[in-house]
């Protein structure tokens, strides 16, 4: 009897023993399966709160914005540094050896374990929530997360949820055929949907699909921290984005040690309690660089993600963590005073739940939505802010002073993921600020899959529909409106997109551009179908690539011939030096050869006898201010340099909507089912609503825009377009500050500031769409990097990319490919190294085009393989 038919067998077999009886399964009330909950206002209990978020808006805030890792989690590191009563965190992903300070040779007291053990020993309460994941799909060691930390009493950690039940004996089979449904060859897709659905994801007590992917950190129960950013390995980067990490003079320059080095197009987190066992050879592969966003939030907004978490942590005591003995308590929180929340602890608070309002529609626009053929309203802010359904502080006698910001907390939770009702606010937000904005909405996310209507099945979020109604309404109302939507090019997952073993992944991608421009319901082509001639006049979608050297020229040979050390194993001892991975301590590692740190230390010394070298990264050379990279001196030979760039998709794992400058909503919510339904994945997500003005100019004419909303915007632009300065990552300015300490700065009026101010303007449409073709076509002539709008069919895929980047042949017989991935195609220039680089000096930022004809005529996903309803919402 082979797998399938042994499970297919087993799950008829074993549903009684885990569930009960099949008939109760059957006859089960469908509220009873917080799974089957549907995606509408009937299923669940709606505060009455706008958007039907469990907590109503909140002014009198402090917000600042931090872009990429580096000033954030410097951030992080001061609040955790000064914590001096609690700390709590959630996270999908939390790695205790993560260096929050860079370089870690320079930093090792800023280490994430080390950080939080030196609070819990000066007093401080730790609580963590962490994901805990089917560990033999998904490498995060949440077990290793929860031993390393709980070293001390003052420091608790809970892992949830719990998948299978105990002792299931399904167990093995389960996971044996979840290993396939997520590779090759993806049979358990084609079993019976009311079969697999009794088994995953569709029962109270196994959540196999759905995780918990918030991100929070709150600190005394003051400031907040939360967004994109996972404390965890990989997320840590700069605004330039570097990914070359080759200090061939000087290792303790190394940014990303260990596990940290990672690019999830070649390989993936495998391995991770070995920090050795990292197989990315960082001498002939470049990382993925990680292009973010996360908050620092002060004020009442900190009270409701309190609740949150303390709701959270008491769902999780009550279902696995009570037990006498073992230190676990439940947390309390007064609600009392906290006004206008509808909050739930399990019966552990001091005042109990209020009643909730029942009713409400999924997408109900406030009072004052402006209707199709309605008079137009004036074009000003405090007009949409009252079509927003915003408090104006002017009016609000105990609102704060003119820099308090409005913040509303909004989530995506459920039964199993929290014990709550079905809440998903964050996607009646985006679908209600969406239809309301006047002017252009600025959309970054990890994912974009979404629908238009009923008719794109297993998709349910209507945010899709949103976008095609207000761009609709722009054109027949002849007013000029923009969408601008950066997303990755391909999600973050390794192999050649054509073996496979990466179905999976062009399924995501499938779904994606069935969402953006095909299968007759996308955005796109609903647009056209309502009348509109160039829907790419109103709405267009971009990604980010950037370059890199490896700096492997003959300073490294000489190095390693006068020390006997080969770089890598210099490095890996360094690593283990600074303790970059689980286990790391450094002195057992050089002890086997008799001497601490032999490696190290015999090639640094040798290294000593060498120039600094300067250009370990030239990231800077796309960066505002950077050198040009035909100046940028090389120690080897021509063919070394020119095998010696890299290109890699800059990954895109923001989660921001920013309307007219005036509106943001950031969190941890993609823009998928996963996170926008709220029975899926959990999330959190706020609006922030900043009354302090700022003269603008909006398609030419006056405008006044939101500072941090117009701030927040401009700094994203700059950055893609290569208008701001490199960052250094051990010189901080006020940007890597808490909001208690210093507020965002930002060089308004400056000429990069200038450029990317009218959202609306020709010159801004020809500066951002003009950088983004010529980038566009300089990586596509150097690396050959797909997806391209020229590979259009799998023909064309393997003669522009396969039959130069792909290995051929299996097992023994593998003919290694012509050029490793991501490095330069050399017979594109005849002229070597040096046209190479007058090409490269042409690239500007990261932003490029996204190819929306790139495999449009093949069915890129499915292959014939037949989904059954449950698991194709696994991808989308």
């Amino acid at each position: 009897m082979s797998f399938f038919d042994n499970l297919t067998s087993k799950i008829q077999d074993g549903i009684q023993e885990a569930f009960g009886d099949n008939n109760e399964n059957d006859n089960r009330p469908q509220e009873h399966s917080d799974q089957q909950q549907s995606y509408d206002a009937n299923s669940y209990t709606a505060p009455a709160n706008r958007f039907h978020s469990f907590a109503p808006t909140r002014t009198g805030n402090d917000a600042k914005w931090y872009v990429d890792g580096c000033g954030y989690m410097w951030a992080v590191s001061i609040a955790l540094e000064e914590a001096r009563e609690s700390i709590w965190i959630l996270d999908w992903w939390l790695s205790p050896e993560l260096y929050l300070r860079r370089p870690p040779s320079e930093n090792e007291n800023y280490r994430l374990d080390r950080m939080l053990i030196a609070a819990a020993e000066r007093g401080v309460k730790v609580n963590v929530i962490v994901y805990k994941e089917v560990s033999q799909i998904l490498t995060l060691a949440s077990v290793h997360t929860k031993h390393a930390l709980e070293v001390h009493p003052n420091i608790r950690v809970f892992r949830h949820p719990d998948h299978i039940p105990k002792g299931q004996e399904l167990h093995e089979d389960l996971i044996e055929g979840l290993k396939n449904l997520s590779f090759s060859p993806f049979h358990l897709a084609q079993l019976p949907g009311k079969q697999i659905e009794s088994i995953y994801g569709a029962s109270e007590d196994i959540v196999l699909y759905w995780a918990h992917h918030e991100k929070l950190c709150l600190v005394d129960s003051e400031i907040a921290f939360m967004g994109g950013l996972d404390l965890c390995f990989g997320r840590w980067d700069t605004n330039s984005h570097p990914i070359a990490d080759v200090h061939p003079t000087d290792l303790n320059k190394a940014l990303f040690p260990g596990q940290d080095f990672n690019n999830a197009r070649v390989f993936d987190f495998a391995d991770v309690e070995h920090w050795d066992q990292n197989k990315l050879d960082r001498t002939k592969n470049s990382r993925m660089g990680w292009s973010d966003i996360s908050l620092c939030l002060r004020g009442p907004v900190v009270d409701d993600l309190k609740a949150h978490f303390v709701q959270r942590w008491n769902f999780i005591y009550k279902e696995k963590y009570n037990i006498p003995g073992k230190g676990y308590e439940p947390l309390t929180l007064e609600t009392s005073k906290i006004q206008g929340g509808y909050y739930n602890f399990d019966g552990f608070n001091t005042t109990p739940m209020k009643e909730q309002p029942k009713g409400g529609e999924f997408d109900a626009p406030p009072d004052g939505y402006q209707q199709e053929g309605a008079p137009r309203r004036r074009h000003h802010f405090s007009a949409f802010r009252e079509q927003m359904g915003l408090i104006s502080h002017d009016d609000d006698p105990q609102g704060p002073s003119a820099n308090g910001v409005s913040v509303q907390l909004l989530r995506s939770c459920t039964k199993w993921s929290a014990g709550v009702p079905l809440e998903h606010s964050i996607a009646n937000a985006y679908i209600n600020v969406i239809k309301n904005s006047e002017h252009f909405v600025y959309i970054e996310n990890q994912f974009f899959i979404t629908a238009t209507g009923e008719h794109q099945s297993p998709v349910k979020n209507q945010i899709g529909a949103a976008l095609v109604e207000r761009v609709v309404r722009a054109y027949e109302s002849g007013q000029r409106y923009k969408v601008i939507v950066l997303m990755p090019s391909v999600p973050a997952f390794a192999g050649d997109l054509h073996a496979d073993d990466s179905l999976g992944t062009r399924a995501i991608m499938e779904y994606q551009y069935q969402s953006i421009c095909r299968g007759g319901h996308s955005i796109i082509e609903e647009i056209q179908k309502a009348g509109v001639p160039d829907a790419g006049q109103y709405i267009r979608f971009y990604n980010l690539r950037n370059y890199d050297r490896l700096n492997t020229g003959s300073s490294m040979s000489r190095v390693e011939d006068a020390s006997g050390v080969d770089y890598e194993d210099a490095r890996r001892e360094h690593d283990d030096l600074v303790g970059a991975g689980y286990d790391g301590r450094g002195e057992e590692t050089g002890a086997q050869y008799g001497q601490p740190n032999r490696q190290y230390d015999q090639y640094q010394q040798a290294a000593s006898g060498e120039d600094t070298s300067q250009f370990d990264s030239v990231s800077a050379c796309y960066m505002d201010g950077g050198p040009s990279i035909t100046e940028i001196p090389w120690s080897g030979s021509p063919d070394a340099e020119m095998n010696a760039f890299v290109s890699e998709e800059l990954y895109i794992h923001s989660k921001v909507l920013i309307a007219d400058d005036r509106i943001v909503i950031c969190g941890s919510a993609n823009l998928n089912d996963r996170s926008q339904l709220g029975n899926h994945d959990s999330e959190i997500a706020v609006l922030i609503d900043d009354p302090t003005p700022v003269s603008s100019l909006m398609n030419g004419q006056e405008y006044t825009a939101s500072a941090y909303a117009s701030s927040l915007r401009r700094q994203l632009f700059r950055k893609h377009l290569g208008l701001l300065p490199h960052q250094i990552c051990d010189q901080p300015n006020e940007n890597f500050e808490p909001v208690n300490r210093y507020p965002n700065i930002y060089d308004w009026d400056s000429p990069g500031d200038l450029l990317v101010r009218d959202v609306l303007s020709d010159e801004f449409d020809l500066l951002w769409n003009e950088t983004a073709a010529v980038n566009t076509a300089v990586f596509s002539k150097a690396f050959h990097c797909v997806p391209a709008d020229n590979v259009t069919t799998w023909e064309e895929y393997e003669e522009f990319f396969g039959a130069l980047f792909v290995p051929k042949g299996e097992g023994e017989d593998v003919t290694p490919s012509r050029y490793e991935y991501g490095h330069v195609v050399t017979e594109e220039f005849p002229g070597g190294v040096g046209e190479l680089k007058e090409e490269l000096n042409r690239v500007r930022g990261t932003l490029v085009e996204m190819p929306l004809r790139f495999m449009q005529g093949v069915d890129f996903a499915v292959e014939g393989l037949s989904f059954n309803s449950l698991t194709n919402e696994v991808y989308t």
